[in-house]
């Protein structure tokens, strides 16, 4: 009898898609465009959508199916990543393009868009299988899971399954993240409802799952007794290229770190699951991120920092400083950076600092994971001609890179050649594209996969998201009653000297990537 594991399955990202219909809340936004429609035509490219897969658009624009097609078109030849148009594959592809336009408040919206879904279940034999997905401002996520609600379209007539994708932020804080799960919950149910955060589909992040889990040599050192610290870093080159007015209400804190850096964290960290399967997954994730301290207002100053990127002239070219951006108030309080150091009340990681940083035009783009190791207990060569004691030698660091390159490195020490015994760090490198010498999926592509066959190994759950918010709270509260001196980072460094104090305080620093 087949397993019901999905990762027992080597084909995992070879499974094809069981005829269904997307439903796109949000289809003339952003994320649409740039992400979810280049994705899905890139499955298709590949032929891991099956010919009755239909796309079901919704916004308030009216639009026929034509002008969406037309619209959606454009977006795939700009936006599509390492892969080339095929007009042939889009022909196919388009077919399956529908619109409906209406309000989200408007009940007649979902019943224009029951009637278009039957019409597609009748036609292409989808047996009334649909997924969701919530791609709008977060204020109108519950008046679409109402909606749908009103109109039955949470159940399937014909038997098959209905699912929720819903976007971060889930919530803006604690107690909203509750609200909106109650809202959520009236309609669909836990095992229905996935929470995407499109970093656990890069597959850096997903291979932390393979290095620790597949790998007798690392899984015996992942703990406080080799391990001296974590650094977890998200940088961008880049301002908030047009999305001031959204930035100046969430800030570095709610956008990355609350989710994306913590579920990261929480991948880094977890316990063995005791089988390889979602449920058992994502409880150890869940049980890693209630392990958290959750600091004291005290702790919040000694332990975390808020920055704001001020105008600076990089590379001959005038960047605007954030208070300076379309849609933010002059005397914005909002951080564009946030660094935080957190610690794990757990036997595995007890005393082991994990320090996250995230901010906006900082020196480069970059995505990683820095583990450092413990130094020798011993200095074997520092009494010799030409050697060198152990605090001028280079940690040994495992550096797991998300992006822009993917691929791992171990930095090790080796002796120098020539006469002494001179150490110095070198490293062994791994690269996803050279080793594999395949394209690797987006996270879009893999998530979608994933949401449409029913593996929500990788969504996160209402538990996660709340313990993720409870580890927050403490800062946001500080931080939303002090009044700081802004801007205190220019465009293009690494961000407010205050950070780099918070870890010279414990003999450590900050990494450049």
């Amino acid at each position: 009898m087949a397993s019901s594991n999905p990762f027992s399955d080597p084909l995992r990202f070879e499974r094809q898609v069981r005829p269904c219909a997307l439903v796109i809340f949000g289809a003339n936004g952003d994320l649409t465009k740039r992400k979810l429609v280049p994705s899905l035509y890139r499955l298709a490219f590949e032929r891991r959508l099956p010919t009755g897969f239909a796309i079901v658009g919704n916004s308030r624009t009216e639009m026929s199916d034509e002008e969406f097609r037309e619209k959606m078109r454009a977006s795939v030849r700009q936006f599509l990543e390492e892969s080339p148009f095929d007009e042939d594959v889009w022909r196919d592809f388009s077919r399956g393009l529908h619109y409906v336009s209406g309000d989200l408040r408007d009940p007649g919206c979902y019943q224009r868009l029951a009637d278009k879904l039957g019409e597609i279940e009748r036609a292409q034999l989808t047996g009334g299988n649909v997924l969701f997905y919530l791609s709008t401002q977060p204020s109108h996520y519950e008046a679409v899971v109402e909606g749908l609600g009103g109109a039955g379209l949470q159940r399937s007539q014909a038997g098959g399954w209905r699912r929720l994708v819903v976007e971060k932020p889930f919530g803006h804080d604690l107690d909203s993240s509750r609200l909106l799960d109650h809202a959520v919950h009236k309609v669909f149910p836990e095992e229905d409802v996935y929470r995407i955060d499109h970093y656990l589909g890069k597959e850096t992040v997903q291979n932390l799952l393979a290095f620790r889990f597949g790998n007798g040599i690392f899984e015996p050192l992942w703990n406080r007794r080799y391990v001296n610290s974590v650094q977890i870093t998200a940088a961008e080159s880049i301002g908030v290229e047009g999305r001031g007015a959204y930035y100046e209400e969430a800030g570095a804190l709610r956008d990355m770190i609350q989710n994306h850096m913590l579920q990261i964290l929480a991948t880094v960290a977890m316990e063995p699951p005791a089988l390889f399967e979602a449920a058992a997954v994502r409880d150890e994730r869940a049980k890693l991120l209630r392990s958290i301290h959750v600091m004291s207002h005290d702790e919040v100053a000694a332990h975390a920092v808020k920055g704001q990127y001020g105008p600076a002239n990089v590379g001959g070219r005038a960047l605007p400083g954030f208070r300076q951006e379309e849609g933010v108030n002059p005397q914005s309080q909002t951080e564009t950076y946030a660094a935080a150091t957190f610690f794990i009340d757990n036997w595995r990681w007890a005393g082991v600092p994990f320090h996250v940083r995230s901010g906006k035009r900082l020196a480069k783009r970059v995505t990683d994971i820095a583990i450092q190791f413990n130094a020798a207990p011993h200095r074997v060569f520092s009494g010799l001609p030409g050697g060198a004691g152990m605090s001028e030698l280079a940690p040994n660091l495992l550096i797991l890179r998300v992006q822009p390159e993917e691929g791992i490195s171990l930095r090790f020490l080796s002796k120098q050649p020539g006469s002494g015994m001179k150490l110095r760090p070198v490293s062994m490198d791994f690269n996803y594209g050279s080793s594999f010498g395949m394209r690797s999926p987006t996270a879009y592509e893999t998530l979608l996969v994933d949401a449409l066959t029913g593996d929500a190994t990788l969504y996160s759950r209402q538990d996660m998201v709340e313990a993720s918010w409870q580890a927050v709270m403490p800062v946001l509260e500080v931080w939303g009653n002090t009044k700081f001196d802004f801007p205190n980072y220019a465009s293009g460094t690494w961000g407010p000297a205050a950070s780099d104090e918070m870890l010279a305080r414990r003999g450590q620093a900050w990494r450049v990537p």
